[in-house]
């Protein structure tokens, strides 16, 4: 037999679980939805302080209440309730025979739930309050959404408005102690079967897991070893309420050991594979986050500063400025005649486009005031999800801005994404560019969901005066510089870059 501990995220209680649950009921299974200590809708918050370890203990009480003898334990964990989930199978290990992640973050030991939490404004507002002791605990919650903003949620998309009305009616105040609290740093729930759910109409899909482990990406590694399995549903981030039906089926699957196993890569991540043009060697001056390849030149050339995307995790390395792909563009302008410079910001995280744009800003004028520079003559250059700096850009240039480029871009946030302040969303201030160049690389084996923020921005540049130049990148994927080595894609690095020194006048 198999007991399901079913533990619900942020704001929500075990009635979230109900249609699941009846469901695994209906066909002989055990099943315990959780509603986690201080988020019941009778609890008093004045009358508690819960946190992470409050959490984690309601579920070690419930699992050493199981038979151990005839009942297996298999631990489900939406949103925020991933984290109380890794912490009691660590408490359990001899106990939970497997942990589903459904549609959650990636948290490790060490790191509260505000790491995989998307929203800045949660992020902020459970750090004020947590921080707090002169307040009561009761003070010390979040509040829940409202009617309105449980629609605009990212995920929210399938839901029906009876269940958009469910949620604005029964969601209660979350405690921020347990938002900020991290995990233990025991590492005693891995080798535990673990299977993760990709809602895919949030975003998360295999295609993108398999790019990200790829690219080396730190948080992602977790996924490859031989105990996870992964699989898709396609809804948004509550299949609970939107596909009950397949949540049932696929938890009966996941005891199983069912789904997709991603294996870990031999080799240097394909992000670090070698830039396509074989350009000269050229050197290079570092300043602060800021790498500079001069041409050889007597007077004052233009310049051209490299933006790459991300998120980066912050302790990954090399650091993106060094990835082959830019250094070969640094080197490649730089032997045509213009100023080379690439930019590492921190983008982090999908709350860190602030200070990332600080970091363009500050980099743009050092830039500028190198007295090898031509000031007035300066291009930006955009690549993925880097490409949402470009709104400031775009929504006023200034007069020395004689083009911007976009390499297979993000040009709007993500449907799985926060709400962004609209300063980052390009596709709404292409009006305001008034007849400024842009030339954009489209790669023709973009993911769905960035091509699709492409197709947005293209509909919002027609009958504005953006100058836009669209080069093809035949048969190329994202990233393409360092994984599709072909004739057509040296062709549209070529073309895309003299386009952007011609803009310069170079």
């Amino acid at each position: 037999m198999t007991a399901f501990l079913l533990v619900p995220g942020t704001f929500t209680g075990g009635w979230i679980w109900d249609r699941v649950a009846k469901l695994l009921e209906g066909v002989g299974e055990t099943v315990h939805p959780v509603t986690l200590t201080g988020l019941g809708e009778a609890a008093d918050p004045a009358g508690t302080t819960p946190d992470l370890t409050t959490h984690i203990e309601d579920l070690v009480r419930i699992i050493d209440g199981v038979d151990a003898a005839e009942t297996e334990v298999v631990l489900v964990g939406h949103d925020y309730g991933i984290l109380p989930v890794l912490g009691a199978a660590a408490c359990r290990p001899d106990r939970v025979s497997r942990i589903v992640n459904l549609d959650a973050g990636l948290p490790q030991d060490g790191e509260p739930a505000l790491a995989i939490e998307p929203d800045p404004a949660v992020r902020e507002l459970a750090v004020s309050l947590s921080a707090d002791p002169s307040d009561g605990p009761g003070a010390r919650v979040v509040r829940p959404p409202s009617a309105e903003e449980w629609r605009q949620r990212a995920g929210s998309a399938d839901l029906s408005a009876e269940d958009l009305e469910l949620l604005a009616r029964r969601a209660v105040p979350h405690p921020a102690d347990s938002l900020v609290q991290p995990l233990p740093r025991t590492g005693a729930a891995q080798g535990i079967p673990y299977t993760g759910v990709l809602a895919s109409g949030n975003g998360s899909t295999l295609d993108l897991v398999e790019s990200l482990v790829s690219m080396g990406e730190p948080r992602v590694r977790t996924l490859t070893r031989p105990e996870v399995a992964l699989v898709e549903i396609p809804t948004g981030h509550w299949p609970m309420l939107s596909a009950p039906a397949e949540v049932a089926d696929l938890l009966r699957r996941a005891v199983a050991g069912e789904g997709h196993r991603i294996g870990a890569r031999a080799g240097s991540p394909v992000h670090l594979g070698p830039f396509l043009l074989d350009v000269p060697e050229r050197g290079r001056e570092r300043d602060g986050r800021v790498d500079l390849y001069y041409p050889d030149a007597e007077t004052p050339r233009p310049a051209v500063l490299f933006v790459p995307g991300g998120p980066v995790d912050p302790d990954a390395r090399p650091t993106p400025r060094d990835w082959p792909s830019f250094v070969g563009y640094g080197r490649y302008v730089a032997s045509l005649g213009a100023v080379g410079a690439v930019l590492d910001h921190r983008l982090h995280g999908l709350g860190d486009y602030p200070a990332a744009a600080e970091d363009l800003a500050a980099a743009v004028e050092r830039v500028r005031a190198d007295p090898r520079v031509d000031g007035e003559r300066v291009a930006l250059w955009f690549f993925s999800a880097g490409s949402l700096l470009s709104a400031d850009w775009l929504a006023a240039p200034p007069l020395f801005l004689r083009c911007v480029a976009a390499t297979y871009p993000m040009l709007a946030p993500l449907a799985n994404w926060p709400r962004i302040d609209g300063r980052f969303r390009p596709a709404d201030v292409v009006g305001a560019a008034g007849a400024l160049p842009f030339v954009l690389s489209r790669v023709e084996k973009e993911r769905t969901e960035i091509d699709a923020t492409v197709e947005e921005f293209l509909l919002a540049a027609k009958g504005t005066d953006l100058r836009l130049e669209v080069i093809p990148v035949p048969g190329a994927r994202h990233g393409f510089e360092a994984v599709d080595h072909t004739d057509s894609a040296r062709r549209a690095v070529r073309r895309a870059v003299r386009t952007v020194l011609g803009h310069l006048e170079v």
